[in-house]
């Protein structure tokens, strides 16, 4: 009965999830409806293609048009090009050589033993990428389908071209897509992250005792900010390669990238900040462990790194306000007014507080021996992350406690 009502819960969790993003597709701009526009856009080429091959041609082949369009209606006009050429060639060889063994045998089965082993071979070539399946795929429609001939081999060459250059077209023509938006949100969920792992340190700091799940809870943070930095990673290389041989964009800024996307020196910003945040949660995965190799830190020094720690996490956050594109352009000014003037408040605080601590660390009374080397390596940590935040024009990015 359990596993029964699992499931129910699990079936309605993605009906829900169904209902969230068709909800989001309608409301504005976003994944959900960059995705259902590709989908239609998918659907109406593969609609045209066998309009134009199967009722208006009436060709014998005609399925092959739709089947080559749909496929091609890619996530970028660049895309939607390259793998044409590379689905081309497959089909091509898969046909061609499919062609040639039934002329040679005259007898299916034998045809299908002889092609299938050299076009799955061939179909692993890294120039035909992903591509490459359609070889085979083609090889037995060719063999399988119906006589083998050079008009129908013919027919299937053009049906191809055919599909290919109506997905390329509409895919070109009709809302190219342009993949911007993605940047800055997997930006903004990476500088979110991250002052959410910094924050949760910072409070189990300031209530000066953890469970057993603590450093565990810290480990997966820091997982799913590496997680996130990947995302970034990958969101940059779409929104570079939609901007080529895009007809939606001025031939005068392809080889730029748009005044509303974030510089790539934000991507290294973040990069940077995440290396030392993973490295700050390995420090304190080390000190929450039972069976620890490093020595236990004083309670009070690391109740005030956890103040530390919140200031960044604050700087973090503001940081984050500045990646956030604004709702209208006439908001942009004021919005990032405000978020500098928190990250300055916030970086102020920062420097407050390291620059106490740095001065504690030699202070006997205040920390004991063990604490002075484990706090040493915290602070150098945060350190690193304070002036990685800290904007080039900010007075003291560039000072050291």
């Amino acid at each position: 009965m359990g596993q029964v009502n699992e499931k129910l819960y699990g079936l309605r969790a993605e009906a829900r999830g169904i209902v969230n993003a068709a909800a989001r597709a309608w409301q504005g701009p976003g994944r959900e409806r960059d995705l259902l526009v590709q989908s239609l856009k998918a659907a109406g080429a593969a609609t045209l293609a066998w309009a134009v091959s199967g009722w208006w041609l009436k060709d014998p082949v005609a399925l092959m048009a739709p089947w080559v369009a749909v496929v091609l209606v890619q996530a970028t006009v660049y895309r939607s090009l390259f793998k044409g050429l590379q689905q081309l060639v497959a089909i091509a060889v898969g046909t061609l050589l499919a062609a040639g063994a039934e002329a040679l045998t005259g007898n299916t089965l034998i045809s299908v033993a002889l092609v299938l082993p050299v076009v799955m071979l061939l179909s692993n070539w890294p120039r035909l990428g992903d591509q490459g399946i359609y070889g085979p795929t083609t090889a037995l429609f060719t063999l399988t389908s119906g006589p083998v001939s050079s008009l129908t081999v013919s027919h299937r060459l053009l049906q191809a071209l055919l599909g290919a250059a109506i997905g390329i077209a509409v895919n070109a023509l009709v809302l190219p897509p342009v993949h911007l938006r993605n940047v800055r949100e997997n930006l903004s969920s990476l500088a979110h992250g991250t002052q959410e792992t910094l924050a949760s340190i910072a409070e189990a700091l300031a209530q000066g005792e953890w469970t057993e799940d603590t450093p565990a809870d810290w480990r997966r943070l820091a997982d799913q900010l590496e997680q996130r930095q990947e995302s970034l990673r990958s969101a940059r290389l779409w929104s570079h390669e939609s901007l080529r041989l895009n007809p939606r964009l001025p031939w005068t800024s392809r080889e730029k990238l748009p005044p509303t996307l974030p510089p790539e020196s934000e991507d290294q910003r973040w990069s940077a900040i995440v290396a030392q945040v993973g490295a700050v949660v390995s420090t304190m995965v080390d000190i929450a462990d039972e069976n620890r190799t490093i020595p236990a830190p004083d309670q009070q020094p690391l109740r005030d790194y956890g103040r530390l720690l919140a200031d960044l996490a604050a700087a973090c956050e503001a940081r984050a306000k500045m990646a956030h594109e604004p709702a209208t352009p006439a908001d942009a000014g004021g919005e990032l007014d405000e978020a500098r003037g928190e990250l300055d408040e916030a970086l102020e605080a920062v420097e407050r507080h390291h620059a106490a601590l740095h001065k504690r660390l030699t202070d006997e009374r205040y920390v004991s021996p063990g604490t002075t080397a484990v706090l040493g390596t915290l602070l150098i940590q945060a350190q690193n992350i304070w002036h990685d935040i800290a904007p080039d024009t900010w007075p003291r990015a560039t000072a050291r406690a």
